[in-house]
């Protein structure tokens, strides 16, 4: 049985082929327990473009409280909410990840309000509602329509060989969590992104989120967050931007350590088939000499579920 039923026959997928081959059989096979995997998700596992899906959560709240409150129409992010224009939004993103932090700070601000006081069980039964509506901008499936088939198969693969895979995303953890067994057989457990700040509130016997974000997971922050969680460097990392450099860097390893495998989604596909492409914001991955290309266009042969899955 073909294990990548969603992958062409082409060089990137031999390489994983032969890199997978090499660390899990012979004299120099690694231990099971060291054999970890690690995937960002927001453009590696499911559709970031046009929008991040969990910012299309986070702007119908804002709209519920700008229904609430008008006059946060004065400030953004809501202006930007309240004029249906969220270039904004998009505009701090990019800055990010062109190192200026500015307007994020200013979008963070906003964001940990949604929740501040919230229990993690109401949370979790905002995100499942949205779940249980949403459809997808573009492809107009439901959320689950957007996930990468090749990804997906991809983690199946590797579990067949003895690895742990772990999603370690700059994606909110708790928003992530109430869908990756679902989407990806990931549990939750296995869940790293930034976090919201938490506190236990001991009359309601309950752990509720504060004012605050904990970290943002992103950058050279990824490293430390995977090392923290699994005591061990990754033996495979898949990301899609500049952001998963460090973590995709920390897998391949400087020389020192058994060599790892790092793997970049590339948004390249101009067919039609649904993935918007795009180069901006993975400049600097696109350029790292010691990282393996996936090409959306050459390398997959589906990009999304069929169907009836």
């Amino acid at each position: 049985m073909n294990p990548l039923p969603s992958w062409n026959d082409t060089a990137t997928r031999r390489t994983i082929e032969e890199f997978v081959a090499s660390v899990t059989t012979g004299p120099d096979a690694v231990p099971v327990e060291d054999r970890i995997a690690v995937f960002d998700n927001d453009g590696t596992l499911w559709s970031e473009k046009p929008a991040i899906i969990q910012l299309d959560y986070i702007i119908g709240q804002w709209a519920a409280e700008l229904k609430a409150d008008p006059s946060l129409a004065e400030r953004q992010p809501y202006r930007a909410v309240a004029d249906g224009d969220l270039g904004w939004i998009g505009g701090a993103v990019e800055k990010h990840y062109a190192g200026d932090d500015s307007d994020l700070q200013v979008l963070l601000g906003a964001l940990v309000g949604l929740t501040d006081g919230m229990s993690v069980d109401e949370y979790a039964a905002s995100v499942a509602e949205f779940f249980r509506s949403a459809t997808h901008p573009t492809l107009g499936t439901p959320i689950s329509g957007a996930v990468y088939q090749p990804m997906r198969e991809l983690m199946r693969y590797l579990e067949q060989h003895g690895f742990t895979c772990y999603i370690a995303s700059a994606g909110e953890r708790d928003f992530m969590r109430s869908i990756t067994q679902e989407y990806y057989g990931i549990p939750p457990e296995r869940v790293i992104g930034s976090a919201y700040g938490l506190t236990y509130d001991a009359d309601a016997r309950a752990v509720k989120y504060s004012a605050n974000l904990d970290f943002l997971d992103d950058g050279p922050i990824k490293p430390v967050r995977i090392w923290s969680r699994t005591g061990r460097r990754p033996l495979l990392a898949a990301g899609n931007a500049n952001g998963d450099l460090p973590m995709l860097q920390f897998a391949v390893g400087d020389g020192t350590v058994r060599r790892g495998l790092a793997l970049l989604v590339h948004h390249d596909d101009h067919s039609g088939r649904g993935d918007e492409p795009y180069d901006k914001g993975a400049e600097r991955a696109l350029a790292a000499a010691d990282v393996t290309v996936i090409s959306v266009a050459e390398d997959w042969s589906r990009i999304f579920p069929p169907p009836e899955a």
